[in-house]
């Protein structure tokens, strides 16, 4: 009973050493809210407003009706320009795309012919002139084919595709983006804030104190576990709430309280991760080295931003002993698929056991600290 009572109030003190760091609460409340809209809304792999321009030199019903194809929310109202305004349109970025309709477009299309038209890209906007050039190829062969139909006899394929997304019908970036920002928010800062807890202590000189009371390095460690890891769990709800849910308006399938289970194991992991990194550190700007070798892989190669299956089978085995590649697994069965125990609960135990293998090995360096100091 003494031993819990221990926890809880230097967690507390815990606590309240945060609530005094104003720039750290500054950092949890971006993270979990700027952070995650800004993220969202401008994926790099989303096509978002594109400015295009069309240089009609055929004045055909079918050149216009490419024209008109374009709109909102992928391209900006095309602009009609005349053939010499395309390339300085292009050079001092008023246009990412222009579209040049050749003369008599029409009548070689109708004649049988494969008349070509031009896109120019300003590929120095790297990521929408690479998913441009896919939205636009399909948007003039979708008209094109739509206005042969009523000029001929319409081809009869052997079978036909009937396309359907599921969990994401309009294949938004912003559902996908949103949620996983969240996740990395998570991570990072669950690391963080232990990690810092501890080299806090040890550069305020408050660590010397610890070792002068009835305390056991366990007791120390489980209370900036549940401390770092209840301010991150809260924050990351609130922000999967009235964030993802409430103003940018994505759909979760699923329970958010399982997913808040989920994310309690994930915590206790990554806290003690943390502490692990903060006794191997030795002060602020070590810590901020290690966090960049540790969070990036974490990161990129948990199949939050790619998918797993198109990694090195030798890369997928050796995240399996990551905790976010089991956490980005269960959020996004949960969150976007409404999975329930019955499909989680393998993440749940290996995230359960990952968590225990971390605490162990972060106790005992944490333990071998605290003797040294002494």
């Amino acid at each position: 009973m003494q031993t819990l009572l221990n926890i809880f109030h230097l967690g507390v003190k815990e606590l309240r050493s945060l609530a005094r760091d104003r720039l750290m609460l500054v950092l949890i409340a971006f993270a979990f809210t700027g952070q995650v809209y800004l993220t969202a809304t401008g994926l790099p792999g989303a096509l978002h407003k594109a400015p295009i321009a069309v240089v009609d030199e055929d004045r055909s019903p079918l050149s216009y009706r490419i024209g008109n194809a374009f709109y909102p929310p992928y391209f900006q109202t095309p602009a009609v320009i005349d053939p010499y305004a395309a390339d300085p349109g292009l050079d001092i970025g008023l246009y990412t795309f222009v579209l040049d309709i050749p003369p008599d477009f029409q009548r070689d299309m109708l004649a049988g012919r494969a008349p070509a038209i031009q896109v120019n890209v300003d590929a120095t906007r790297m990521s929408q002139a690479f998913i441009g050039n896919n939205y636009i190829q399909n948007i003039v062969n979708g008209e094109v084919a739509a206005f042969l139909q009523g000029h001929r006899a319409p081809f009869v394929f052997p079978a036909e595709l009937e396309i359907r997304a599921r969990f994401n019908p309009n294949l938004e970036p912003m559902w996908f983006g949103s949620v996983m920002e969240v996740i990395n928010s998570v991570t990072m800062l669950s690391i963080i804030l232990t990690g810092a807890a501890l080299i806090r202590e040890r550069e305020h000189g408050t660590i010397e104190h610890l070792l002068v009371m009835p305390l056991t390095p366990f007791e120390i460690m489980m209370a900036k576990v549940w401390s770092m890891g209840l301010v991150v769990a809260v924050a990351a709800t609130a922000s999967v709430v009235f964030v993802v849910q409430g103003i940018l308006k994505v759909p979760i399938e699923g329970s958010i309280g399982l997913f808040v289970a989920g994310m309690a194991l994930h915590l206790f992991a990554a806290t003690s991760m943390g502490i692990f990194l903060g006794t191997v550190a030795r002060s602020m700007p070590q810590m901020g080295l290690l966090m960049i070798i540790v969070l990036l892989p974490l990161q990129m190669l948990s199949g939050g931003m790619t998918p797993r299956e198109s990694m090195p089978e030798a890369v997928r085995n050796l995240m399996l002993a990551a905790p976010t590649t089991h956490f980005v697994a269960l959020a996004q069965a949960i969150l976007y698929r409404g999975a329930g125990v019955e499909t989680v609960w393998p993440q749940f135990l290996a995230l359960l056991g990952i968590g225990g293998v971390f605490f162990v090995l972060a106790l005992s360096r944490f333990r071998k600290t605290i003797g040294s100091m002494g």
